[in-house]
């Protein structure tokens, strides 16, 4: 059987369905157009913000007040202080540090001269963006027919205060041992491993013993200073009995046997060294005073301290011994060498770090590099570590890695109380400069208008009921940053200036000079 045909009802309505969203974006452009062709395309001027005009007549189209409160126009409304001109020390015009009466205060401030060497240092201590002389802008003054006219622009102001401010270089790092304070110990002979005394994670002092080995070595060298010993002991008597003869026996005889007990003492000293280069040390003097028993049966423990030989039997142990002794207070922090083991002189046996000192290794920037000197002081935070770790840069590399472009510098942390981990890393701050007080501001309020940096202060009368409602144009000098603070030279602190809504007005002071090029050369 054949399908009945479709009916006409429901393509009609399908296609009309299909229709509809290029039908509401068709009304949209034709709603926007007509927007346009009747505001001329133009977005709302500062002066929609603004109260309207009460009266077309007394309306200053340029700066969006009423002409007869204009200040702009009429400057006897606000006028001027005497112009002071530009500053040379802090690179700005009209300069409320060298000049406080031009300050937005009620009251005269008082410039310290602390205040004005803090300038100073903040200025000097790295290039700061700098002013253009030749500027104009600061001259203009943002008015708004009253305070509700600046609510509804949305303008919030705050006062300037200050708070500490520290510029610093950033860097990843890492916690070290002082490689100074690392002492790697290995047996200074080949042998065996007779005794271990210390583990893994043992506190030693300096000297303690922390394993004995037994080295044929070591005995070799004590069979040979006894050796010479006893024979210097021969020689000795033979040369005092040639000198008693009473001329019996010939000086050839005399100055022989002088000579063989030169020889031996020789022979006795490069025994002696022997020792000591196993780290078996004895003084020359005590071989003086001892006879030849005396003299073995202190070499069969020699260097062993008594806390060490009281666990020996004399009788049954060897002369080999030869002691590992740490040589400065530490931890173990390697070691696992068991007894009966064999070693070499290439087998490190034990690592011995004084933990309460620590390296912090940085990769620095060389473009950072070039700011960074020694003395200065490092702040480390161990990645999930709570706590910012302090340190003194020592050492800065004289040579960038050629992969990274990274230049090395260390700086010492002290860790009386073992709390922190070598190999572990983190994020350092190298601090430049560190000052406990400067005029500080919300950075959202600094702005520059092509080439000066700029606030907006509010006048001093501002609130006033009869003053007009007016934000001066103050250059200022920036210094350290961070993502909500600036430090600023060219503010007083107590100046009212604006945060919020501060575009608003950066936008009123370029518009007269959008085509114009740089703000510097807008007209009045």
């Amino acid at each position: 059987m054949n399908e009945p045909p479709a009916r006409p009802s429901r393509s009609l309505a399908g296609a009309a369905l299909h229709a509809v969203p290029t039908l509401v974006i068709l009304c949209g452009l034709a709603a926007v157009g007509w927007w346009g062709h009747h505001t001329g395309w133009a977005l709302p001027k500062f002066s929609a913000l603004n109260a309207p005009p009460a009266e077309a007549d007394d309306w200053c189209n340029e700066h969006g007040v009423p002409e007869s409160a204009c200040v702009e126009c009429s400057e006897e409304l606000l006028p001027r202080p005497k112009a002071r001109g530009w500053c040379k020390v802090h690179g700005v015009p009209e300069c409320v540090l060298c000049n406080p009466k031009l300050a937005q205060l009620k009251a005269m401030p008082a410039v310290t001269p602390a205040e004005l060497d803090r300038a100073k240092r903040a200025i000097d201590f790295a290039p700061r963006p700098e002013n253009n002389p030749i500027c104009k802008s600061h001259q203009r003054r943002i008015q708004f027919t009253d305070e509700a006219a600046a609510d509804k622009a949305g303008i919030a102001v705050e006062p300037v205060s200050t708070a500490p401010a520290v510029e610093f270089v950033t860097a990843p790092g890492e916690i070290g041992y002082d490689q100074t304070r690392v002492a790697h110990l290995s047996s200074r002979s080949p042998g065996s491993v007779t005794r271990v005394f210390k583990r893994l994670g043992d506190r030693v002092s300096r000297g303690d013993v922390l394993a004995l080995v037994d080295a044929n070595e070591a005995g070799k060298a004590k069979a040979e200073l006894l050796q010479a010993f006893g024979l210097l002991q021969l020689k000795s008597q033979t040369l005092v009995n040639v000198r008693g003869s009473g001329g019996a026996v010939p000086e050839t005889r005399i100055r022989e046997a002088e000579a063989a007990v030169q020889e031996t003492e020789i022979r006795m000293e490069a025994a002696r060294q022997g020792l000591v280069n196993l780290g078996l040390p004895l003084p020359a003097a005590e071989l003086k005073s001892v006879t030849l028993e005396q003299l073995k049966a202190k070499l069969q423990f020699l260097a062993l301290p008594a806390d060490v030989t009281s666990s020996l039997d004399a009788a049954t142990t060897t002369s080999n011994l030869l002691p590992l002794v740490a040589p400065m207070d530490g931890v173990i922090v390697s070691g696992d060498v068991v007894t009966g083991e064999v070693v070499d002189l290439s087998r490190i046996l034990f690592e011995v770090v004084d933990t309460r000192f620590l390296w912090l290794t940085f990769d620095v920037k060389a473009e950072d590099a070039r700011r960074i000197k020694a003395g200065q002081t490092v702040r480390f935070k161990p990645d999930g570590g709570p706590d910012e770790l302090t340190g003194t840069l020592t050492w800065i590399s004289t040579q960038a890695d050629p992969k990274t472009r990274t230049v090395k510098v260390r700086a010492n942390l002290a860790d009386p109380d073992g709390q922190q981990r070598s190999n572990t890393f983190g994020s350092g701050r190298v601090i430049l400069r560190e000052e406990p007080e400067v005029v500080s501001v919300p950075t959202e309020a600094v702005h520059s208008e092509g080439c000066c940096q700029i606030v907006f202060v509010r006048d001093k009368n501002y609130l006033k009921e009869d003053s007009p409602k007016v934000f001066h144009v103050r250059k200022v000098r920036t210094a350290a940053k961070t993502d909500t603070q600036t430090e600023v030279v060219g503010l007083l602190p107590g100046e009212v200036i604006v945060t919020k809504g501060s575009g608003l007005l950066l936008t009123e002071l370029l518009r007269g000079s959008l085509g114009e090029g740089c703000a510097c050369h807008s007209k009045k």
